[in-house]
């Protein structure tokens, strides 16, 4: 069989979260200085490091089986390609954004302005859907530096912390699209490949699904232990163990992290006590 093609990033912070991610799922990936091309050594896989611009028309084309890319470029490059999951990682905003001095009270402002992007066809379908029309000049890089120089009055562009557009003298004013990296696949997938991917889907939700989990230890008087089994958001039911302290008991399950605090308040007004939580690696279903 032959190894499932994946593109990531060739730099830059997607790089790093991509292959975090593929250590996380247990794949060794051993690559040289400069070297774009990678066969992995424990799983039918080889990683090709590419321009992040090229990724979803070599997708298209087939050239490469799946990727790891920003959601925002799929929808820019408007490629007929499928995303399989999102990743949660590598999360940034495209927006709107003015010199700070600059009053907007809504998207008409932009109507008859000049906005620098590197992102037209986002930017065009957004203007077009609020009927604004506007004159846009597409750049490659640099975006912020537009307003200073004189070659539009707004922006178009990725937002992460807001850190850049501040350090430039602008303001974010709509929040056009929300992105973060997702996982993609090819239109031309052979029914091998698919397999190596369900594979490969596998590990990485389990890995994702770990790291909104966490595993819950509590000890909690025998009399009270339905009241507390109740409370606890458990896969099937919690495991019960027995203390050497009579009339105790041990219960142990797992709490998604977004109701971590909420459901342990409920827990030690139940009656729990001694509560330890613990990271989780891997979470297999």
């Amino acid at each position: 069989m032959k190894p499932l093609k994946i593109a990531i990033q060739k730099s830059g912070r997607l790089n790093e979260d991509s292959l975090r991610l593929l250590k996380d799922c247990g794949i060794s990936v051993d690559n040289g200085r400069d070297q774009l091309k990678v066969t992995v050594r424990n799983f039918p896989l080889e990683i090709y490091y590419l321009r992040n611009s090229d990724i979803p028309q070599y997708l298209e084309d087939g050239v490469i089986d799946i990727a790891i890319v920003g959601e925002n470029l799929l929808i820019e490059k408007e490629k007929n390609v499928t995303v399989v999951e999102r990743l949660g990682f590598s999360k940034c905003r495209v927006s709107l954004a003015v010199p700070k001095g600059v009053e907007v009270k809504d998207i008409h402002y932009f109507e008859g302005k000049k906005i620098a992007t590197s992102y037209p066809n986002t930017l065009k379908t957004y203007l077009d859907k609020n009927n604004v029309t506007a004159d846009l000049h597409v750049i490659s890089g640099s975006v912020e530096i537009a307003p200073n120089i004189g070659l539009a009055e707004g922006i178009f562009d990725i937002v992460s912390s807001g850190s850049t557009l501040f350090k430039n003298g602008l303001k974010e004013t709509q929040v056009v699209l929300k992105s973060e990296a997702v996982l993609a696949k090819s239109p031309t997938l052979t029914k091998d490949a698919q397999q190596l991917l369900d594979q490969l889907l596998f590990r990485i939700q389990a890995v994702q699904r770990a790291k909104k989990s966490k595993y819950i230890l509590l000890n909690v008087p025998n009399d009270k232990i339905e009241a507390v089994s109740s409370i606890l958001p458990v896969l099937k039911s919690p495991t019960i163990l027995p203390l050497a302290k009579e009339g105790w008991s041990s219960l142990h399950s797992v709490i998604e992290e977004n109701q971590f605090w909420e459901v342990i308040d409920q827990l030690k007004l139940a009656g729990a006590e001694d509560l330890l939580i613990v990271p989780i690696d891997k979470m297999v279903l």
